[in-house]
């Protein structure tokens, strides 16, 4: 589990340290704010980590890193990272389950990092990042730009996410919580997805029915790679999940049953983080953290900086919830009007 994050000079992330990180963990911020962009930089860290050392991999961590940088943030050279002027290197400082992993690069650094620390086991878990979109539409060109025209266009966790889901279902016992998990998705879009390895075409099965995932809603179609995730054991117990924009395509009721099972994955061990800006997002992990009294820590992007609170303690003032109430003040005033 990621326990603590220090950033330096990262792209729009100027300076950043977040601790006393929880099971879920929220990210809110306007458009451009740098959401998208911390779980990205935690992402690939975690990732690396991950592919270091399994099976007969022999690159180093900072071979896998700076391939991993490469691919997911697409610039020229992993120094474009590095604030824009600023005069000091990028550096990133995580804790995993107590043991750290750094390392920092300045902006003429092409494809080599120098300075990397160590002191994190191998991972045997996988994790993954979640887009705002969903990818099954597009899953054979996601892999076919990278595995056969190696381009640019989609992202590395667009690739992972891609390579995921096509691994089969696994048959047997599953945790019981992601059983449960699995029996809620379900039951929030009416059926499941199902991949053709034939034809390598995904549709949406709902009893007798079947659909072509083209006319399958966007919002059913991310709850299901969820579902699918689950399914064919890709994640585990010590997996971490970063959903960027959960509340993407769902129905206010669809986001809230949605953060009921977020919950449940979070009590089996799968650690989580989301970036939002949907109030919906907010006031439902508010009330859990409320039922279950779980500490859900959040970091909120303000003009004055990054401001850290934690759910349990209370809904905190941001920009978002701020418009909320501003939107409520004035329709009470045109109701007095």
């Amino acid at each position: 589990m990621l326990d603590t994050i220090c950033l330096e000079n990262f792209g729009p992330l100027q300076s950043l340290q977040w601790s006393g990180l929880g099971r879920i963990n929220l990210v809110l911020g306007e458009n451009g704010s740098g959401k998208s962009f911390l779980l990205k930089a935690l992402y690939t860290a975690i990732r690396t980590l991950e592919e270091y050392r399994r099976g007969d991999e022999q690159s180093t961590a900072a071979e896998i890193l700076a391939h991993k940088l490469y691919w997911t943030f697409q610039c020229e050279k992993i120094g474009d990272l590095v604030t824009k002027g600023a005069d000091a290197s990028l550096s990133l400082s995580i804790d995993v389950d107590t043991q750290n992993f750094s390392y920092k690069f300045g902006k003429d650094t092409t494809k080599q990092i120098t300075s990397l620390q160590n002191e994190v086991a191998p991972r045997s878990s996988n994790s993954i990042y979640l887009p705002a979109k969903e990818v099954l539409s597009i899953h054979s060109i996601i892999l076919k730009s990278r595995e056969t025209d190696k381009s640019f266009g989609f992202d590395d966790t667009y690739v992972d996410l891609a390579r995921a889901l096509r691994q089969a279902p696994r048959q047997g016992r599953n945790y019981k919580e992601f059983a449960d998990a699995r029996k809620n998705l379900m039951d929030l879009i009416g059926g499941r997805i199902e991949h053709d390895e034939d034809s390598g075409r995904w549709s949406f099965r709902k009893g007798n029915q079947r659909f072509a995932i083209g006319v399958t809603a966007e919002g059913v179609k991310k709850i299901a790679i969820l579902d699918t995730l689950l399914s064919n054991r890709y994640l585990d117990t010590h997996s971490i999940v970063f959903i960027d924009e959960p509340e993407s395509a769902l129905h206010p009721k669809a986001i809230s049953e949605l953060m009921e099972i977020i919950v449940l994955l979070a009590k089996s061990g799968i650690q989580f983080f989301l970036a939002s800006h949907s109030y919906f997002v907010v006031k439902k992990l508010f009330l859990l953290s409320q039922q279950y009294s779980m500490s859900i820590p959040v970091l909120s992007a303000e003009p004055q900086g990054w401001k850290k609170d934690d759910l349990l303690q209370g809904i905190p003032e941001n920009s978002i919830i701020n418009e909320s109430i501003s939107l409520y003040k004035e329709e009470v005033g045109l109701s007095l009007v």
